[in-house]
């Protein structure tokens, strides 16, 4: 599926999580990222090639994120990896959002090491 193309839809909540099995199937139309153990997030860990360059894919992750309206948790360490954990926190699970945005930023440019 070309996740890159469709549109987060909003989520307040009210419908079921995607089941763990589908978890699978769309996780794997994506590139390296993981599925949790139980089904609930999918993560994503980037080198960067510096501090200046993880900030810089933040910034276009937050703009992407705030186009959806959907964000994902966004974590940075030793200045230059970063990881980026998606779920969709209304329904405490995952959505269609979630590989929405991951395909999106899979689609940035991004200045690895």
């Amino acid at each position: 599926m070309d996740w890159n193309q469709k549109k987060c839809k909003p989520c307040e909540g009210g419908v079921e999580p995607i089941s763990i099995e589908d978890a699978k199937n769309h996780v794997s139309d994506l590139d390296q990222w993981t599925l949790s153990g139980n089904g609930s997030s999918i993560s994503k860990q980037f080198l960067m090639k510096n501090f200046i360059s993880a900030i810089e894919l933040i910034n276009r992750i937050a703009a992407v994120s705030e186009l959806e309206n959907h964000h994902p948790d966004i974590h940075l360490t030793g200045y230059r990896n970063l990881q980026i954990d998606l779920s969709t926190h209304a329904i405490s699970g995952l959505s269609e959002n979630d590989f929405i945005l991951a395909s999106k930023i899979d689609h940035m440019p991004k200045e690895l090491k």
